[in-house]
């Protein structure tokens, strides 16, 4: 079996993948553009920043996991990869304490104006007394947009810096503010008009793209300070634009639209030539110790997958399949018996949509549940009943 791992990756952690007996072509430099090709032969894919679109999927044949090396899955084509039936998965909490730590280092830095001070200095200019003029982040308020694993890692490192936090997302509730130590916002735009500092820790999907919108950014408090380390889509890319332009808000940012998809390239953003921001390469999660921890995450990920055929953190199997009954079948462990089962219900013009047998000590007996998309009539279940070295059979409604 072929893995490619089509982005950098800890070589110790290369060296684990090959002892599960894979066959690792680690090719780091590989183009965007030449993905599709290189993953034709691979029956597992690793990326990291890759795109991995329906191109891929449908030219690669054998194609059956592909692990982001990373949180999200927004580079990855889901929906094609779940219409050729592949895994999709990813390392979900692994770099969190690496992208909490560039935005608290960003809050730091918009502060303290800390690269402008370099600047000036490494120029031979002194001005202590422009640079002297922050605000401070003791007893201010920092807004958490979205409370997940990084947004967690946030809160803590700004209460230790005495910052009052308050958070909201949709699935904060009361409670659990309460639990993790902040206070709730009721929404997005009341959490913008209190904050002194606002941090975007928000998943890239349909319902939060473009999100923090011209509104919410327009709620801030003049001077008030952005961070975000999670995608630029989620923000009103025009707006945010027009309002650091006019120093009505500073921003620091990790993430850009149009980011190159390689590793050093030219690069021109209106918004990271603004005075009024100090932009990062998109580097949130880039510590020897986060990408450490992810590697070993998609270790553990491919070895469950190669030894059992399970795959922990998949993000593309549906929650609940069309099935309407469950067919409950004890039989003998035997050749052939679960194949003339599924043919007799084949016949019958019922879909299968999952199956699951499950053998009982000394191997001479197993039971079956097997899930089907419409209720067996009493014929079928006669039928399966009579089946040689079937033991008995059942059928239960399913919610």
């Amino acid at each position: 079996m072929k893995i490619l791992v089509a982005d950098a990756f800890a070589k110790e952690r290369l060296s684990d993948l090959a002892a599960l007996g894979l066959e690792v072509d680690h090719r780091p430099d590989l183009p965007a553009k030449e993905l599709a090709a290189a993953a034709g032969g691979a029956s597992i894919l690793v990326v990291r920043g890759k795109q991995v679109g329906a191109d891929v999927f449908e030219g690669a044949p054998a194609l059956s996991l592909v692990v982001r090396a990373g949180a999200g899955v927004n580079t990855i084509d889901v929906s094609a990869a779940s219409r050729r039936g592949v895994y999709v998965a990813n390392c979900p909490g692994q770099n969190s304490i690496a992208v909490a730590e560039l935005a608290i280092g960003l809050l730091l830095a918009l502060d303290r104006r800390i690269p402008d001070n370099v600047t000036q200095l490494r120029a031979g200019k002194w001005d202590k007394k422009r640079f002297s003029e922050a605000a401070g982040l003791h007893g201010r308020t920092l807004g958490l947009a979205g409370l997940g694993a990084i947004g967690q890692e946030v809160a803590v490192r700004a209460r230790a810096l005495g910052m009052r936090v308050v958070a909201w997302s949709r699935s904060l509730g009361d409670r659990r503010a309460r639990e993790l130590g902040v206070e709730r916002a009721a929404d997005l735009l009341a959490l913008a008009r209190q904050a002194d500092a606002l941090s975007l820790h928000l998943p890239l999907g349909k319902e939060t793209r473009g999100l923090v919108s011209r509104a919410v950014l327009e709620a801030m408090k003049p001077g008030a300070l952005l961070v975000n380390t999670a995608r630029a889509e989620v923000v009103d890319q025009e707006a945010l634009l027009e309002l650091a332009r006019d120093g009505r808000i500073r921003v620091g940012t990790d993430v850009f639209p149009g980011e190159p998809d390689r590793g050093t390239a030219d690069f021109d953003s209106p918004l990271a030539r603004l005075p009024a921001v100090y932009g990062t390469h998109h580097i949130g999660a880039s510590t020897a110790q986060a990408q450490d921890a992810i590697a070993a995450e998609t270790v553990r990920i491919v070895t469950s997958f190669v030894r059992s055929g399970r795959v922990p953190n998949c993000v593309n199997v549906a929650r609940k399949t069309p099935a309407r009954a469950r067919l409950v079948v004890r039989h003998l462990d035997r050749v052939g018996v679960l194949a003339s089962v599924l043919s007799t219900i084949r016949e019958a013009g019922i879909n299968v949509e999952e199956v699951q047998n499950t053998v009982f000590e000394e191997a001479l007996a197993a039971s079956c549940s097997i899930d089907l998309d419409e209720r067996p009539t009493p014929e079928l279940l006669a039928r399966v009943g009579a089946l040689a070295d079937v033991l008995f059979v059942d059928a239960v409604e399913l919610g």
